[in-house]
């Protein structure tokens, strides 16, 4: 996957963070569809994070 798709799905993401609580689960009153979604929402953020920059290092000039 190539560093500008993954950050095109990182901001995706973070759409998605500010959309599905207000539109999909505002109106759920349990806690656990919530909880889900955002460990789901922050391991996504941490896997598109770290293969953004695999290519980076110390030696790049």
């Amino acid at each position: 996957m190539s560093r500008s798709l993954s950050l095109k799905l990182v901001s995706l993401v973070i759409l998605t963070c500010y959309f599905v609580p207000y539109a999909l689960i505002g109106q759920v009153a349990a806690w656990y569809g919530s909880f889900l979604f955002w460990c789901l929402a922050g391991v996504a953020i941490i896997i598109l994070n770290i293969i953004a920059t695999a290519g980076f290092s110390e030696d790049a000039e």
